[in-house]
Formats: C-alpha cells, structure tokens, sequence
C-alpha cells in the first residue's frame, strides 16, 4: 500500500499521511477534507499520482467540487433546462418531430420526462442545502423562514408569467409550472428538515397509494369510480370545482390541486437522491447505486403501466415511478463522468445555464413572449418577430420541420451566451 505523504497545490505542500484503497477514493476525501481546512476551492483540471505526491493543477474554469455546488448536478440542471426551451419553443407547433411533444394522454416521449426531472433535482438539491446548512448550525426557523420566502416568491413569478401579456385577472390560470415547483419545494423541504430518509421513504409510498387509491375508488359524479380519462377524472373535478375559469384549459390542469400530491413524491425521491450522495460511499458505489435504482424504478414503472397508465397530465403512480428511475439514469450518467471520471469540459454549456435555472427558465418564458408579441411588417404583412425569423431566416435553408427544431436551439445559445459572464465570475442567482 503506498502512503501519500504530502499534497501539492501549486507551489505550497500540505504534509498529510494516509493509505490508499484500490480506486483512490479514501485519498480523494482526506484530500477534499485539507483543501476545506486550508479554505481552498477544490479545483481539478488535470490530476498526476505521482508516489509519494498527489499533485493538483487548478485551472480558471475547471471547478469541480466545491462546498456550495455539485457539478453533475448542475450540468443535470442545465440540461434539463436545455430539454424545457427545446420543447416549450418549437418555431411553428405544427411542424415538430414526435419525441418534442408530449403524449396525448396515456404513455409518454422524452418530452414528458423534462418536467419530473426538474423537480427531482429540486429535490436532491434540498438535501445538499439544507444539510449543509444545518452542519453549520443554522437555527431551523432561520430555514423555515428562508424556504417560506422562496415559495412564495416561486409562485409569485408562475403568477406573474401567467399574466403576462394581457394581466387579465379574470381569467389568470393560478396553477402552473413555477407554482408546481413552488409547493414541491416547500413539501419536500419541511419534510426534509422534520423527517429522516426513512420517514420521507414512507411517505413517498403513502403519498403514491393515496393517490392511486383516490383515482381509482373515489367516484366522480356523472361519471363513477376509475375514470382515468380526460373528461370524468378526479383531479379535473376538483380543479373545476375549485378553480373554475381559471385553469390551463375550461375543464382541466395538468398542475392542478390533487395530482401535486404525486408530484411531491417526485421531489421526496430527489432528497432521498441527495442523501445517497451525501453519504462517504465511493464514487463508484454510489454511481452504481443510481443506476441500480434507475432501472429497478423505470422498469417497475413499466411493469405496472397496465394497471395505473404513465400519465403525465395526471402525474399517475406510475409515471412518479418510471420518470424518477429516468432521473436516476441521467444523474448516474452525469456524476459517473463529472465526478468518477473527470470529464467536463462537455458540460461546460449545461453548467452555464444550469448554476442558474430558474432565471434561464423565467428569462426565457419572458423573452418567447415577447418575441411573440413584436409585430414587423413584411412585404405588405404585419408579422411577429417568431414567425418573421421562422419563415424568413429558417425555413428556407433548413425547411419546416428542422427550421422549427433550428428555433429553440438557437434560443438555448442565446441564454448560454446571457449567462456565460455570470458563470465565470461565480454569480448565482438564487431567489
């Protein structure tokens, strides 16, 4: 067994003694922990063993783990993102290709994985803050007080966005996608601070049966027990009866009231995550783990489909279980390459727009509004600046169906490009 006798960064030595196991990982810790000690960030760009020496060359944008963020996580979060500008701007919503639009009802495409996939990471996300927070001995109603704060702001802008352009209150649609996130977060996060994995395990189970149970017993007048359709389901009762004029569509919500008890389940299933994670199992192990778990719940998922459909506009059992096992892949994927085996230079556009997502996300939204609001006229048309750019600049070079799918990605550059001096100076925007 060699014994690593002392650390280099740079030209100052650090003096330590320890062994090292077969995949390095106790070396890696103990080096984690000096560079904590010293106040260093931890920074990785090339790594040279050279006994008895770990050397470490730190280079300007090559930051890997630090106390406060998670890269793979990051570059998880940007890509997510990426999926939601991609999906949410086509160039003409009639000429988009098959996995860029959801399922009409029952299963699901690629697209209906980006919304779970946000809010599982939300949930991983609340492990890491908050744990860290507490092991800095932060009073629990400092926390109480910070994640009512965020809530509220969260809703606020799902409101805010809804109203924009016409701010007509009449007709205002109060659930939404920041709305959703908003009471996932709050969900998950009192959960997190008043429960352990086990308790949070539990009720992610409760929460899941509660739910089938109540879609599948509870009858809807009119219609009866079991209805899993568009029109005669529970949930759309329920938003009718409570939130009538003011949903998605006349009769119906995909982040209405009751199904937003599933979806919390998702964001429980990101803390369990962040738990695993946070734990001193090595790299492997818990790369290893993800996937194992990935396929165990995507698989069950499947397996079960026949009895309770994947549906993402109920956000069904099923489709909790399958879209977290989905999550656990992609995450698996990201911290085996970022943290197992150092790859990330491929990350770098995800990691720029993932260290601020919500505001890529709300920016966004704003700038398609607004894209879609400026009128120009041409050759004796009025048209908006969309459909100008589409029709004009896109379609004739790359025609209707690639020229719409040319749209979103030149949009995601865009706030790559926004975001990239944020990024370098290490501002994060956090509400």
């Amino acid at each position: 067994m060699t014994v690593v006798q002392a650390v280099s960064l740079g030209e100052e030595k650090f003096p330590c003694h320890f062994g090292l196991d077969g995949n390095h990982e106790n070396a890696r810790k103990s080096l984690i922990d000096i560079f904590k000690e010293k106040e260093y960030t931890f920074l990785r760009e090339e790594v040279a063993f050279q006994p008895p020496l770990f050397i470490f060359r730190a280079a300007e944008e090559e930051e890997i783990l630090t106390n406060e963020r998670l890269s793979s996580l990051d570059a998880f979060r940007g890509l997510t993102i990426a999926g939601m500008i991609l999906v949410n701007n086509p160039g003409s919503w009639n000429h988009v290709y098959a996995p860029l639009r959801h399922a009409e009802w029952h299963g699901w495409t690629p697209t209906d994985l980006v919304f779970p996939f946000f809010l599982f990471i939300i949930g991983v996300s609340v492990s890491f803050s908050f744990s860290r927070r507490l092991e800095q001995s932060m009073e629990k109603h400092g926390l109480y007080s910070k994640l009512l704060k965020r809530t509220l702001i969260l809703f606020s802008l799902g409101l805010f966005l809804a109203l924009i352009p016409r701010f007509n209150f009449a007709t205002l649609r109060i659930p939404g996608v920041l709305q959703r996130i908003a009471l996932c977060y709050l969900f998950a996060s009192l959960l997190f601070l008043k429960t352990g994995t086990k308790w949070r395990s539990i009720t992610v189970v409760f929460l899941l049966a509660v739910y089938w149970l109540a879609m599948k017993l509870i009858p809807v007048p009119g219609y009866g027990p079991g209805i899993l359709e568009y029109e005669g389901n529970l949930c759309a009762f329920i938003d009718f009866k409570l939130l009538a004029g003011h949903l998605y569509k006349p009769g119906f919500d995909p982040e209405g009231i009751l199904s937003t008890l599933p979806a919390v389940s998702t964001a429980l299933l990101g803390t369990l995550t962040g738990d695993w994670l946070r734990s001193s199992k090595s790299v492997l192990q818990k790369t290893s783990g993800l996937f194992i778990g990935g396929i165990v719940l995507s698989m069950s998922g499947l397996l079960l489909h026949p009895l309770f459909p994947i549906n993402k506009q109920l956000w069904t059992s099923t489709y909790v279980i399958f879209s977290a096992g989905a999550a656990l892949l992609f995450l698996g994927i990201c911290y085996w390459l970022i943290e197992g085996v150092w790859l990330k230079k491929w990350a770098v556009p995800f990691l720029i727009i993932g260290t601020n997502a919500i505001a890529v996300y709300v920016g966004s939204s704003l700038m398609a509004k607004l894209i879609g609001l400026i009128r120009i006229s041409s050759e004796g048309s009025v048209l908006s600046l969309k459909t100008l750019v589409y029709n004009q600049l896109l379609v004739p070079w790359a025609g209707n169906l690639n020229g719409s799918l040319v749209y979103p990605l030149i949009l995601i550059l865009i706030w790559i490009g926004i975001m990239l001096p944020l990024y370098r100076k290490k501002i994060f925007i956090k509400i």
